[in-house]
């Protein structure tokens, strides 16, 4: 497997993801877009459909939404139109959960749908074709379960979401309620095994049904294209997107010897969160047995893709703020907000200082059998 450099960051865009950190996104978009446009490509060619289905599942609600789409309608227009001049009709499913602000990417798409007019009016490409009808829906709820009805999709999308678990895993508390992983957020070398065993399985359980849903709304040869962090061995308190967790655990501790967190509710504080390796990615899909894997890419964090300036531990700490920011003012409350990341910063630079944080993201494109 080779292994490539691409820019993200740990948290990326997931489910409950703000705008904010909507440049690392598309940054690393960029890096994997030609995979995703020739994966669109290959599923025209087989399919030939005259109304073709595709969904962003985790869309989020920031300016890469409609960019996305534009360019992989852009790819399709390309490529049916060199076979006939028939115009094609896309059926465009937005998905997220329903506190995502939906009403922002409507806003948007007047724009989106004259800059798509003004480009075939200017010329810019001679290959795209007519006008296109295009009908853009919201989908709200948990890609955890159905979303669409049967057969209505070629293709998916689906870029940072997918390391969300859809719930804490239960078997990390005791009998009494109680969290068995005592000083830490996510699974750290101090974890007892019963810890990793349950993220693992909680993994398990949400990626397998994820995937029985989405092959029963794929028509057949339907493609996905999944991007989700993950690491790189077995073993789980790995250098990377678990020790940038670690890092925020850490945090949390001085914040308690400052006085500003109790130290119960640091106790009973988890993130919904699996960062999975390629075998266990692998054994999963297999064992499903409703796709196949066209391809499985680990991708290395490229650290100075993105920068505006500021640190990388500047960086990190706005992204994982993006997602975490809501959850975190409702369990502790809102005013250790610009401590937290503040601190989780530094921490952050400090540690890169002595040796590099590697988190790893997985490029996955299965092929619905």
């Amino acid at each position: 497997m080779d292994v490539k450099k691409v820019f993200h960051m740990t948290g990326g865009v997931g489910e409950t993801s703000y705008s904010r950190n909507s440049s690392l996104q598309k940054a690393a978009s960029d890096m994997v877009k030609q995979v995703i446009l020739e994966t669109v490509e290959e599923v025209c060619l087989t399919t030939k459909p005259k109304s073709i289905g595709i969904a962003d599942l985790g869309c989020s609600s920031g300016p890469n939404t409609l960019s996305n789409i534009k360019e992989i309608i852009e790819t399709v227009q390309r490529t049916t139109g060199k076979n006939n001049n028939n115009r094609l009709e896309f059926r465009v499913f937005l998905n997220d959960l329903p506190t995502n602000d939906f009403n922002a990417i409507f806003q948007a798409l007047p724009e989106f749908r004259h800059q798509l007019k003004e480009r075939r009016d200017l010329g810019q490409d001679n290959e795209l074709i007519g006008p296109s009808n295009i009908y853009i829906a919201a989908y709200p709820g948990s890609f955890y379960g159905r979303l669409f009805p049967d057969h209505c999709l070629h293709f998916i999308y689906s870029s940072y979401s997918l390391h969300w678990l859809s719930r804490i895993p239960p078997r990390i508390y005791d009998e009494d309620g109680r969290s068995m992983n005592k000083s830490n957020i996510y699974i750290s070398e101090t974890s007892p095994p019963q810890v990793s065993e349950a993220y693992f399985e909680q993994f398990q359980e949400d990626f397998s049904l994820f995937l029985r849903s989405r092959s029963e709304e794929l028509v057949s040869d339907g493609k996905m294209v999944l991007i989700l962090l993950g690491r790189e061995g077995l073993h789980h308190a790995d250098r990377g997107n678990a020790f940038f967790w670690k890092m925020l655990s850490t945090s949390l501790a001085n914040l308690i010897s400052k006085g500003e967190v109790e130290k119960e509710k640091f106790d009973s504080y988890e993130v919904h969160f699996y960062a999975p390796c390629k075998e266990e990615i692998g054994e999963i899909v297999k064992r499903d047995g409703c796709f196949q894997v066209d391809r499985l890419e680990m991708f290395e964090v490229e650290k100075n893709i993105v920068g505006n300036g500021m640190s990388y531990g500047r960086i990190v700490a706005m992204t994982v703020r993006a997602i975490q920011e809501s959850m975190i003012a409702h369990h502790f409350g809102e005013t250790i907000i610009e401590s937290l990341f503040e601190e989780y910063g530094r921490l952050v630079d400090e540690e890169m200082a002595k040796e590099e944080i590697r988190p790893i993201t997985f490029l996955l494109v299965l092929k619905k059998l």
